[in-house]
């Protein structure tokens, strides 16, 4: 079998698959005024056929985990035929979501019943007001609740994932209440550091704080680091044999993040991202729409590995292609 494999020896057994770019969300740190279209890009969203092929040649490229990515990849009508075709006609061993927890309170049985191997759900503080300023929803409850019935069903892989925000989610306190959280729920919970996009320099100045801040608690309350398996993603994780749950950190600036890339992105019209910052990017849809391309869709795939650089370059400043993380899917 050929392998995703660049020059630099990482293999990349992980995909991100963005099928929109719509979110009903307006998180400060990404869309803070709502979802805006592209007016320079007519192109519609892959296509579920289109899907399906990719699957099945990602897979045969050594893949084996999928996660969708959006925007919000829910308020696609035909998102849980998405999941179900690549569950059934893909070989890809793990499919896996990341939401904003719209409606999770009324969609988690169809969650369950789809297969799905894991959920993360973006929840920013569990403060309701905190929440809500931050995404202009007050939605904290339903999301909440719809943890509640992932769980009543027995859906063991389920991850949180917070942006840490200077002043809004980053006192004691909020670290705290995280901390009574994970210590009866068995869910992982993960701090992002907030990274630069190429529109969100003010925000990015006013409320970006180093993750250090947060690994100096864990440092403190005696949590222990752990290693991760080949298709796990960016996080470093934290166990306490006390708690139920696990910590964990994205820390895109510190020193080696990219030595462990292990994933590629594909965008929701089909352009293959090396790297969520990276300048180097193509379409590969031309080659997803008849079964006969798949061969012809792996080679490109291969070849495009070439150019897969050793860095993101963040801590020069450099957002290559990003204009905000809903266009590549976070």
């Amino acid at each position: 079998m050929k392998m995703l494999k660049d020059n630099f020896g990482r293999t990349f057994p992980y995909i991100r698959l963005s099928i929109t770019d719509v979110c009903n969300f307006k998180c400060g740190y990404c869309l803070p005024d709502g979802y805006q279209i592209d007016k320079s890009d007519n192109r519609k969203f892959l296509h579920l056929d289109e899907i399906r092929r990719l699957a099945k040649a990602l897979s045969e490229l050594g893949v084996s985990k999928i996660r969708l990515t959006g925007g919000e990849p829910t308020v696609r009508k035909d998102f849980f035929d998405i999941v179900k075709t690549i569950k059934e006609n893909s070989g890809i061993k793990k499919t896996v979501i990341t939401t904003n927890g719209y409606h999770l309170n009324k969609i988690a049985h169809k969650i369950k019943e789809s297969g799905l191997d894991g959920i993360n759900i973006s929840i920013d503080s569990l403060n309701r007001q905190t929440f809500k300023k931050i995404t202009s929803h007050d939605r904290l409850d339903e999301i909440l609740g719809g943890i509640k019935v992932l769980q009543s069903f027995d859906f063991k892989n389920i991850k949180i994932n917070a942006v840490l925000l200077k002043g809004i989610n980053d006192s004691e306190d909020d670290f705290n209440q995280w901390s009574n959280f994970v210590k009866k729920n068995k869910i992982d919970f993960r701090y992002i550091e907030l990274m630069q996009t190429g529109d969100n320099l003010d925000y990015f100045k006013k409320y970006h704080v180093p993750a250090t801040k947060f690994t100096d608690y864990l440092n403190k309350n005696n949590w222990i680091i752990q290693t991760f398996g080949r298709d796990a993603g960016p996080a470093k994780n934290y166990l306490n044999p006390k708690f139920e749950g696990k910590f964990g950190i994205i820390a895109p600036y510190s020193k080696d993040f990219c030595k462990s890339c292990n994933r590629l992105r594909i965008t929701a019209k089909g352009d293959l991202r090396l790297c969520l910052f990276g300048n180097t990017g193509i379409n590969i849809r031309h080659l997803m729409q008849t079964d006969n391309q798949i061969e012809e869709l792996k080679d490109l795939i291969l070849k495009q590995l070439n150019f897969k650089k050793e860095s993101h370059y963040l801590e020069l400043g450099e957002t290559g292609l990003m204009k905000n993380l809903s266009t590549t899917g976070g």
